[in-house]
């Protein structure tokens, strides 16, 4: 593992909702141009963890912070850190497809206009160059111009995923991206997280065990317990994680005693 480089470094994050702690003492590496899977029981901090990871939960409530998240070498805490520069550097796929209700180009541009003003040239350019990127241009280039709410769920999901890229981000983290997609469409979607592995860091949130050993480098694995909330167990190369994992609780979920 000497050569593996991190883009994010998690260094004794604690997370706390209001008064209420999600995560404690967690601390990892997420490397560049590779694939992290976040595996765990539910309500053991995966979702709140990836979050973590660009801010995007003080969307959602007010929260508290200890320790640190480095994304290559800056603390994302820092108060004078730009959310919306951040944001677009990490970017986020949910659960569910979150499409604008807008046309498929204009979701796809969304990002890019946000950002200042573009021509009309360089937007089409984007957009193609997106789709391309998440594999669906070939299936929405003549429905271009009419509503992304059209599109089935799997290519929903897969444009969420290009409107990602349109902004180049450097990492792009991933809530559960197949949950809500049936066996052809998660097909799909990890054919197409494989690909981009070889320009962007990958970090996903998965229940479906066979889902990380398939696509993941490297493997998470939180859990909870009556001491302790939110704590990661362990963390290794996927293959070692689902084969000869070190911590009892681990080799217990991985192997489905219980989770």
């Amino acid at each position: 593992m000497s050569n593996l480089k991190p883009a994010i470094k998690v260094r004794n994050l604690s997370f706390y909702y209001g008064t209420s702690k999600a995560l404690e003492g967690v601390s990892m590496d997420i490397y560049q141009n590779h694939i992290t899977a976040i595996i765990g029981p539910s309500g053991c901090g995966k979702s709140t963890f990836i979050k973590s990871l660009n801010r995007i939960s003080e969307l959602e409530a007010d929260v508290k912070v200890d320790g640190t998240v480095e994304f290559f070498g800056q603390n994302i805490y820092n108060p004078r850190v730009n959310l919306n520069r951040l944001r677009r550097q990490i970017g986020m796929v949910f659960q569910k497809p979150n499409l604008f209700p807008m046309s498929v180009y204009d979701n796809i541009a969304y990002g890019v206009r946000t950002s200042g003003w573009h021509p009309k040239a360089e937007l089409d350019e984007v957009v193609e160059t997106a789709l391309k990127g998440a594999a669906i241009w070939d299936e929405v280039k003549d429905k271009l111009h009419k509503s992304a709410l059209g599109l089935s769920g799997g290519q929903q999901q897969r444009l969420c995923i290009a409107r990602a890229l349109a902004v180049k981000p450097k990492v792009i983290l991933m809530d559960e991206p197949c949950s809500a997609l049936d066996p052809i469409a998660t097909m799909k979607i990890e054919e197409l997280i494989h690909g981009l592995r070889e320009e962007l860091t990958i970090a996903i949130v998965t229940h479906n065990m066979q889902q990380a050993s398939r696509v993941s480098d490297f493997t998470a694995f939180f859990s909870t317990d009556e001491s302790r909330i939110g704590q990661m167990v362990e963390f290794g190369a996927t293959t070692q994680i689902f084969t000869n994992a070190l911590d009892t609780r681990t080799r217990d979920y991985v192997s489905g005693r219980f989770g």
